[in-house]
């Protein structure tokens, strides 16, 4: 295969159907939606059976447990998938909204229209369900999408992307709206990320090394976080029940996702009562424990090293660093943190106004899980991708993230004196 005559007629169709997905009605749009979710739903056994194929090669190339976990379909994560579909298709649509609308003294009335952004290339590991969540938000808000999910996952991916041809084409919307790089060859990636004729932005989703190399390479403008060091900080003020469920539920949910703790902060006036009931709660679902001396003092487990405040492990383990105060605490996130998601657990009103006021990340939780950090449970409908970024888009990135702006001026026969 000649990658760049390929990946180069992908994206001639990709711009041709932004321009019609652009104009699609909500209707339209909403109709395909639920047109996909049914050709999944009918698919299922299909999109198993080919996640089994994937699943075996996943094992036998030695992925590790983390990566087979996110490679991962069954019949939850298929329900999820079409319910994500729903959700999307009942949120408002954002294309075409005018707002701000004010008379300049000229006379024009000055106004803003939220508008698609046009091809979104959309890259990513493991996780199949990455290909629905980014097919839905890119038709809703009225982008044309190029897809490449990795190799591992290429029967899943394959599979889904047939079940979207099967919603597009009932519409009558163009199939070319959402496009799944058939080949493995990885220099397809590097094709997509310097197509700036025919992509408009690109949305990595996967390790650390993925995104350094697509941020490194690309000349298309990038949405991306490169990891997930996610931080819950129980003060002294905190109702020790609720930090212990939170504690808990944040590192152990899940643990190859970006949104999971990765280090625990505890104040020290509090360690020596929740400590011990969390190390017990922790090493029965598996999990290795590494803690500064403070926190060996208290518990039995590892040291942790300068290395371990840095590391996203997506694995069950945690590092623990006990600290004297919420100021430490913040210190430590600022030095240590990637400005993805942090959560306090207290009840002391100024400090968690504090919190979220210094704490410099995309989602700042007070007494809550990490876990939550999530488009879905943002009310997004899904997410395509988390954003650490300061510019356009920032956390998870769902419909609006998706549209940018443009001025409308309502002229009355004015001209500039």
């Amino acid at each position: 295969m000649d990658i760049t005559s390929y990946m180069t007629e992908l994206g001639k169709q990709a711009r041709a159907a932004a321009r019609l997905i652009a104009t699609a009605n909500s209707d339209t749009k909403n109709a395909a939606l639920l047109a996909i979710a049914r050709a999944i739903d009918s698919h299922r056994n299909d999109l198993l059976a080919a996640n089994a194929r994937d699943m075996e090669n996943g094992r036998a190339n030695g992925l590790d447990a983390a990566l087979l976990d996110r490679l991962e379909l069954n019949e939850a994560r298929i329900n999820a998938m079409i319910e994500g579909l729903k959700q999307v298709a009942e949120l408002p649509d954002p294309t075409g909204v005018i707002s701000d609308r004010q008379v300049r003294p000229s006379g024009i009335e000055l106004a803003k229209m939220r508008v698609p952004l046009g091809v979104v290339g959309i890259i990513y590991e493991s996780r199949p369900n990455v290909t629905v969540d980014a097919a839905s938000l890119c038709l809703k808000s009225g982008n044309a999408t190029i897809l490449r999910g990795g190799s591992e996952a290429i029967h899943s991916n394959r599979a889904i992307a047939e079940c979207i041809s099967l919603g597009l084409a009932e519409t009558g919307l163009p199939e070319a709206a959402v496009q799944v790089i058939e080949t493995t060859d990885r220099a397809a990636v590097g094709e997509l990320i310097t197509m700036t004729e025919y992509v408009d932005v690109i949305v990595p989703r996967g390790g650390k090394s993925l995104i350094e190399r697509i941020s490194r390479e690309a000349r298309v403008p990038v949405i991306k976080h490169l990891d997930g060091i996610c931080h819950v900080y129980i003060d002294d003020k905190a109702n020790l029940d609720m930090a212990f469920n939170i504690a808990l539920n944040a590192k152990t949910h899940r643990y190859g996702v970006c949104n999971a703790m990765e280090t625990l902060l505890v104040a020290e006036a509090v360690a020596p009562d929740i400590l011990p009931r969390l190390a017990d709660a922790y090493r029965a679902k598996g999990v290795e424990l590494r803690g500064c001396e403070k926190t060996r003092a208290i518990i039995d487990c590892l040291p942790a090293s300068e290395e371990d405040w840095s590391t996203e492990y997506l694995a069950p383990i945690l590092s623990i660093k006990v600290v004297a105060n919420m100021d430490e605490a913040m210190d430590h996130i600022a030095n240590y943190g990637s400005h993805h998601t942090e959560a306090i657990v207290t009840n002391d009103e100024a400090r968690s106004s504090r919190f979220i006021t210094e704490v410099d990340s995309s989602s700042v939780m007070i007494n809550a899980s990490t876990r939550f950090a999530d488009g879905f449970e943002y009310g997004l409908g899904a997410e395509i991708g988390i954003s650490t970024d300061k510019i356009h888009a920032r956390g998870p990135v769902g419909l609006e993230g998706l549209t940018s702006q443009k001025w409308v001026v309502y002229g009355h026969g004015e001209i500039r004196q």
